[in-house]
C-alpha cells in the first residue's frame, strides 16, 4: 500500500483507479456487481462504476430489473475490479442504498440523448416478443420527446454500495502477491495483510 493510503481504502482505490483509467485498454469503470435473489441464489453481471467516495460506489440501472428486484428483497452486493493491465484487482462488499432522486436526476441529465431514451425504451430482463420490440420502443419515445428534455423515468435510479470489506489484491513475482483487506469496524477501517 502506498504511504498517504495506509488507513484509508478509498484513497488506495482512487489512485489504483486513475492507474487503471490510464492503462486499461477499455472501461476501467467496469465492475462486476454480485445479488443474491429471494432464494439466495446468487447472481452477476458487468456494470458501471458513476462515483466513488468515502460514502460509497455508485451504480444506475433499470430499478425493475432482475438485479432492481434482488437488490429490492435482499439489499447487499458484493463488486469485483479487474484490471488486467495492472495485474491488479480490487473486491468490495457492503449494504446497498438507493441514491437521492437530486442525484439520479443529475446524473441522467449528463447522459447521451440516446442512452437517456433506452432508460425509457428498454424494459430491461423482461422478454422480447420479437427482435424489433426494442427499436419500435425506442421510436415511440424519440417520437414523444421529441427535441425537448428527456426526463429521467422514475424506474431508473441509482444504488450505492457503502463498503464494509474492501481487499486490494495485486500480482507480485513469483507468487509472492500482495494481498491486503480493510473491514469497517466501528467506524474505522482496520487493515489486515492477507496470504495470498
Amino acid at each position: 500500500m502506498d504511504g498517504n493510503s495506509d488507513m484509508n481504502p478509498t484513497a488506495q482505490f482512487r489512485e489504483w483507479f486513475e492507474d487503471a483509467q490510464k492503462s486499461e485498454p477499455g472501461l476501467a469503470e467496469a465492475m462486476t456487481l454480485a445479488t443474491v435473489d429471494a432464494d439466495g441464489v446468487p447472481d452477476a453481471r458487468m456494470v458501471l462504476l458513476k462515483d466513488a467516495d468515502e460514502a460509497g460506489f455508485v451504480f444506475y440501472t433499470n430499478t425493475e430489473s432482475a438485479k432492481g428486484d434482488q437488490l429490492r428483497s435482499n439489499p447487499t452486493a458484493a463488486l469485483v475490479f479487474h484490471w488486467k493491465s495492472l495485474k491488479r484487482q480490487v473486491r468490495i462488499r457492503g449494504p446497498v442504498e438507493p441514491v437521492s432522486d437530486a442525484e439520479a436526476d443529475a446524473y441522467f441529465a449528463t447522459r447521451a440523448r440516446g442512452a437517456q431514451i433506452g432508460a425509457w425504451a428498454s424494459d430491461q430482463s423482461r422478454e422480447m416478443e420479437n427482435a424489433f420490440d426494442l427499436e419500435k420502443a425506442v421510436a415511440s419515445y424519440t417520437a414523444r420527446f421529441g427535441v425537448g428534455a428527456v426526463p429521467r423515468p422514475s424506474h431508473w435510479h441509482g444504488y450505492r454500495v457503502r463498503p464494509e470489506v474492501i481487499e486490494f489484491w495485486e500480482e507480485k513475482l513469483f507468487r509472492l502477491h500482495r494481498r491486503d483487506v480493510f473491514r469497517m469496524n466501528d467506524g474505522e477501517w482496520r487493515r489486515l495483510r492477507l496470504f495470498p
